[in-house]
């Protein structure tokens, strides 16, 4: 195990938007694809229910019925339907709403805090410069930084931990260094230097992952079978680093630094090769929701 508590993991999406293959894999084809809107549910041994992002909502649908948000949805069509929702999916699994104690917010994109009302028991964490980023942003601004300040609780503030990266700690310090990695570099090398250790007991470790958004963070965690990274919008799909095929420049324009994007892609790949025993769970990829989604991991 990478990290020192094992939790349980399951991985589902809630909804989907289209883009053209092309825009989000250098190569790719002119079709229109679907990215589902990834999450996941994470059982941990004391502290319970955690949620890591949440996907699409119907409040998303609300919240651009209207000029200028509205040219969200016509630039990122949107498929989504209630039997979607992460509420009902955790339903599903015998689980409440008010039973999840965290909600992990890797960043602030529509897709990705749509459903962040529906946790009324939830403390939020997040990277303070990724909210920082986007909260005073106006309408226009907020859109094309693909923001949507009405999908969030108006009690944020207070039901809020945040992480600031000043209190960021050497990951060397973090990560276990047992069996699971004895053919791997030592973790001197590991791609990314810093860490959080979001409970206190080594099972969640967040790694910030700038670039697609100012602030992304992404978790590394074990199961006790495997160990997975959670890297959000690192990339769209698997392709990106398996094959070494970032996106057109194009997709630039919705990037808070496609330098930065760039370093933390080159990261993934990285991870990829010296690290092969760690899964990578783009929250995008359907490749990941074939091999992974649907189950407790």
């Amino acid at each position: 195990m990478i990290t020192s508590t094992a939790v349980r993991l399951w991985i589902g999406a809630a909804g989907y938007c289209t883009h053209p293959e092309w825009l989000t894999l250098r190569g790719g084809s002119l079709r229109s694809v679907s990215f589902p809107a990834g999450f996941a549910c994470i059982h941990h041994p004391e502290h319970g229910y955690i949620l890591f992002d949440t996907g699409y909502s119907a409040r998303f649908f609300e919240e651009t019925a209207t000029l200028p948000q509205s040219l969200y949805r016509y630039i990122t069509p949107v498929v989504y339907q209630q039997a979607d929702s992460v509420v009902t999916q955790l339903e599903q699994q015998g689980i409440r709403s008010d039973q999840i104690a965290y909600v992990i917010l890797s960043h602030f994109h529509g897709d990705h805090i749509a459903g962040a009302k529906d946790f009324p028991q939830a403390t939020f964490i997040y990277l303070s410069e990724s909210y920082q980023a986007v909260k005073d942003l106006s309408d226009i601004r907020a859109v094309k930084a693909g923001f949507l300040a009405g999908l969030l609780p108006h009690d944020l503030a207070q039901r809020s931990h945040m992480l600031h990266r000043s209190e960021a700690l050497p990951v060397t310090s973090l990560l276990h260094n047992d069996s699971s990695l004895a053919t791997a570099p030592s973790l001197t090398n590991f791609p990314w230097q810093q860490g959080y250790d979001l409970l206190g007991d080594g099972s969640l470790i967040a790694i910030e992952l700038s670039g697609h958004a100012e602030g992304m963070i992404g978790i590394l965690l074990s199961t006790g079978k495997a160990d997975y990274l959670l890297c959000a919008d690192t990339v769209w799909s698997s392709r990106a680093f398996t094959e070494n095929r970032p996106p057109h420049r194009l997709a630039g324009i919705i990037m808070s630094d496609r330098q930065q994007y760039m370093l933390n892609l080159n990261k993934l790949r990285q991870l990829h090769n010296e690290y092969p025993s760690i899964r990578i769970v783009p929250s995008h990829c359907n490749q990941v929701l074939q091999h992974w989604g649907g189950q407790w991991l």
